[in-house]
């Protein structure tokens, strides 16, 4: 029997210069997380937080941890057929990100390649970002129930704060909806981070760059 060639753990990208060889960094259940994805996530990471570059191990081993998560919640949106944000929520998300941090569309395209990543780069990152939102909301919210006395309980703790944030509203009653939304959202993220822990814990994750580990 001949044997097979040893491509496992590496993906080629021809150019007409030559071969680039991307590594596969991370494998997480039948997912594959390459080199060039780390980076990318480093970049616009860096990026979207207004950071400076920054692609040392801490850098990279805190982007492939978030890249294992996105490769768990990518699953359970497969497995479970969830809605994908459109392009042009995506969009929405970049131009206000380009009108609020850029005086022009040079500036803008200067910011990018600073950063070495494109205009795509930064798209498909809203599409995931909201896509992903969409996930928790539709998973973990009709699972949260909030009750008056807990409602009553977190008005009585954090009311001076409430009417700070909330102005023209003091009473109970008129910052009840506002209380519920805040106690329902902090239920919904303990449900998602308990699920993506209980995910990693099932789910076999094979670090081939021992330094992400």
């Amino acid at each position: 029997m001949r044997a097979r060639p040893a491509l496992l753990f590496f993906s080629f990208v021809a150019f007409a210069s030559g071969i680039i060889i991307d590594r596969i960094a991370v494998i997480v259940g039948n997912a594959i997380i390459k080199d060039s994805d780390i980076s990318r996530d480093v970049r616009v990471t860096n990026f979207l937080n207004g950071q400076p570059l920054d692609l040392n191990n801490s850098s990279r081993k805190q982007a492939a941890d978030r890249l294992i998560n996105q490769a768990l919640i990518r699953r359970e949106i497969r497995i479970g057929d969830y809605p994908i944000a459109t392009l042009q929520q995506a969009d929405i998300e970049l131009n206000r990100l380009e009108s609020q941090r850029f005086k022009s569309q040079s500036g803008f395209q200067q910011g990018l390649r600073r950063y070495g990543i494109t205009e795509l780069d930064l798209r498909t990152e809203f599409r995931w970002q909201l896509t992903v939102l969409q996930f928790i909301d539709a998973r973990f919210r009709p699972a949260v129930l909030v009750s008056n006395q807990e409602i009553e309980g977190y008005y009585k703790e954090h009311s001076a704060a409430l009417t700070r944030q909330h102005p023209g509203k003091a009473s109970l009653d008129e910052l009840r909806e506002d209380i519920r939304n805040i106690i329902t959202g902090q239920k919904v993220n303990t449900l998602f981070f308990a699920w993506l822990d209980d995910q990693r814990k099932q789910t076999k994750i094979k670090f081939l760059e021992e330094s992400l580990a």
